[in-house]
């Protein structure tokens, strides 16, 4: 019950922050440029969910890490992604623009995606699940916070302003615990797969950061827009993905196993993008 309860509160918070960081010219502005949209969406929700399946059907995961895979890979970015642009001096504007469109888009993408996995990979395993009844959960726990922190942004923004970096804060507190909570609750099932979890996850953030970084190249985007398209191609919001992990497949106590995947990328993806971040800045100077 505290688990029910806990988690879809923190992603409430998380994503409210998020809107705290918006404009409405935040979507506006990438509307108008159709070039630097197009390639962020074929990345980010065309792409990946294909690598992602492609590693998982190769490496050999248990049926309950592969749907919980194709979960992460169907999540959108979050605060972290814009704030790791911020660190390697990419367009943070652009970063935070194409977060503000893929979480209103995922609300849709996401359960479908979740649907089809489960019944690929888990069969007459699978738990019954509620496109509808998930795609509107999402709506409520991810798009609604994200619009309230627009909205006090764009009427209160001295506020907003002031209360921005505090909320920031919370958010990382609240993703720390999230993770631990996820890796401590399975335990056991982490320990299990880490030698093919683990792998599995750090090839998929590499391939998508290069694809993401080559391709703004290949398009004559620019060397920021091209990292920044490269983060936001790698990086996805661990907390969506463990909390509608859970919510899918609810356990008596604890997170479920479709959970820990994202639990698991919470960790790794510092220590994957933090050297292309440190890369980035070197060959800038």
């Amino acid at each position: 019950m505290i688990i029910d309860i806990i988690l879809p509160l923190s992603l409430v918070f998380i994503m409210f922050t998020l809107g705290l960081g918006l404009t409405t010219n935040d979507f506006i502005n990438i509307v108008r440029e159709p070039k630097a949209l197009g390639i962020g969406i074929m990345n980010q929700m065309v792409l990946l969910p294909i690598v992602a399946f492609c590693i998982v059907t190769l490496s050999g995961l248990t049926q309950e890490m592969a749907v919980g895979m194709m979960i992460l890979a169907s999540c959108p970015g979050g605060v972290t992604s814009n704030m790791i642009t911020k660190l390697a001096k990419g367009d943070t504007a652009l970063s935070i623009s194409y977060t503000a469109v893929v979480s209103i888009v995922t609300v849709i993408t996401l359960p479908m995606i979740a649907a089809l996995s489960m019944q690929h990979f888990m069969g007459s395993d699978a738990p019954p699940l509620d496109i509808l009844s998930l795609g509107l959960t999402m709506f409520l726990i991810t798009a609604v916070p994200v619009g309230i922190g627009l909205l006090v942004h764009e009427r209160y923004q001295g506020l907003s302003d002031s209360f921005e970096p505090m909320a920031t804060r919370i958010s990382t507190v609240l993703f720390v615990i999230i993770v631990i909570g996820a890796l401590a609750s399975e335990w056991e099932a982490f320990i299990d797969n880490v030698l093919t979890l683990g792998p599995a996850i750090i090839v998929l953030m590499i391939i998508m950061l290069f694809i993401g970084y080559k391709s703004a190249q290949w398009f004559s985007m620019g060397e920021r827009r091209a990292v920044t398209v490269a983060i936001e191609s790698g990086i996805q919001n661990a907390t969506v993905g463990i909390t509608i992990g859970n919510m899918i497949l609810n356990p008596e106590t604890g997170l479920s196993l479709l959970s820990l995947p994202s639990g698991v990328y919470g960790i790794l993806m510092y220590l994957v993008c933090l050297p292309f971040v440190l890369w980035f800045i070197r060959q800038r100077r």
